[in-house]
């Protein structure tokens, strides 16, 4: 990060707090071509800070490995070497044809019998008693570490969700997506709110994007989002009565190597338009952080509200909220407060120590700190003070057990405050 965009960031969120999802003049997205005239600093300041999407070319892609030995010669799946490579797997594969809770059912099958489906479902001209099944959400990183199959475009390298669940080796947010011709992902907005990127490795996608609170005009009269936002149901106004006031999406064509980079908090639906594989990250950094903050508290009242009736009687009720918070999205408030220190403790290691040789020649987080700057760092630390004040300020936070946390919340941001004023001096 250079100073001029660390000044643009530094008065940004000072005077507005969050990213803001700002007008896109005519449905316009932008086309990023070049790769060698495309800055981090310009991806930030255009894109991350306003929130809004852009397309990158293939050329951010051409070095993959997986564009490379995953893509037969005329553009298609190279189920044989992915076979060899992956056969034995077993991987999770949704139903597109059927509705389950607005989303699509998944079952676990091993990788060689999906893509025996796969190949079958193209012979009988796309069509199968099994329906149409998608491999989604495969951590194929996390069960191939060896594989190295494609690399983070410096433009997503600031990416908190996967460094700190890395560093607690526990989960990750890096996922493979393989269909065929017709399979699509229903209406949603990514975990956490967070941003997310798509690189097509082979094939064609439709993308339909809404900017963030949009989607408060797709409720039906209940408060719930459509499944499927093309369905004639949204123009009955006894149903969805706000529809009408809704903007048209915006609509993305999306070919084989191209990246889309789907905003914080925007709602999307993807149809695959040919057989198609994808790599997918979901990520939070410091631009949409306090956004992250902002849905788990969301997400804790809605809980808060379904069992309210159980307030008094429940000496626990407090933790008992926060348990099936957790349960549905996969933080609580207390791990939260550990995924902040997490990432703050690693950007004052840097400013602190700077980077050993050893850190510096991995692909891990402190490296890609380093890479980004120590005017990065600091941002970084900055909004993590104003979220990390939010939490320990929060009422709900405050009712529960906070002895085990270790540095103590106000100790944390005492060490944050005087780690930033001694890297700015």
């Amino acid at each position: 990060m250079d100073r001029a965009t660390f000044a643009c960031s530094t008065a940004f969120f000072r005077d507005f707090g969050n990213s803001s999802p700002g007008p896109l003049p005519g449905g316009h997205v932008d086309f990023i071509d070049k790769a060698d005239s495309f800055t981090y600093s310009d991806f930030f300041r255009d894109y991350l800070i306003p929130n809004h999407p852009c397309i990158f070319s293939a050329k951010f892609t051409e070095d993959w490995s997986s564009r490379k030995n995953w893509v037969t010669w005329d553009g298609k799946p190279n189920f044989e070497h992915l076979l060899q490579e992956f056969g034995e797997a077993v991987v999770p594969v949704a139903n597109c044809d059927v509705k389950e809770y607005n989303s699509n059912p998944k079952e676990q099958l091993p990788f060689k019998e999906f893509v025996e489906y796969w190949r079958e479902y193209i012979r009988n001209g796309y069509r199968s008693s099994r329906g149409c099944l998608y491999l989604k959400d495969w951590h194929l990183s996390r069960a191939f570490p060896e594989q190295d199959v494609y690399t983070t475009p410096v433009y997503f390298s600031s990416d908190w969700l996967n460094e700190y669940w890395d560093a607690v080796a526990v989960d990750d947010f890096r996922f493979v997506y393989m269909g065929p011709k017709g399979s699509w992902t229903p209406f949603h907005a990514d975990v956490f709110r967070s941003y997310s990127w798509s690189a097509n490795v082979c094939g064609r996608k439709k993308w339909l994007l809404y900017p963030a609170g949009q989607e408060e005009f797709l409720k039906d009269c209940h408060g719930n989002l459509p499944f499927d936002v093309t369905a004639p149901d949204l123009r009955d106004k006894r149903i969805y009565p706000r529809y009408s006031q809704s903007q048209p999406p915006l609509e993305i064509i999306q070919e084989a190597g191209e990246i889309v980079f789907v905003p914080s908090g925007w709602h999307h639906q993807v149809y695959n338009l040919e057989d198609t594989i994808s790599i997918n990250h979901n990520w939070v950094n410091g631009c949409n952080v306090a956004v992250m903050w902002c849905f788990l508290q969301d997400e804790l009242a809605a809980v808060q509200r379904e069992i309210s009736q159980w307030k008094d009687p429940m000496d626990d009720w407090h933790l008992q909220c926060q348990l099936i918070m957790k349960s549905c999205t996969g933080i609580d408030y207390k791990e939260f407060y550990n995924f902040l220190k997490v990432i703050a403790e690693n950007r004052i290691s840097i400013l602190e120590k700077g980077l050993d040789e050893e850190s510096s020649s991995q692909n891990n987080s402190k490296a890609a700190i380093s890479t980004l700057g120590m005017l990065h760092a600091v941002f970084d630390l900055k909004r993590t003070v104003k979220v990390l004040s939010s939490l320990s300020a929060n009422e709900d936070f405050r009712k529960l057990d906070l002895n085990s946390l270790s540095p103590s919340p106000e100790a944390l941001l005492q060490h944050l405050e005087s780690a930033i004023d001694t890297a700015l001096l």
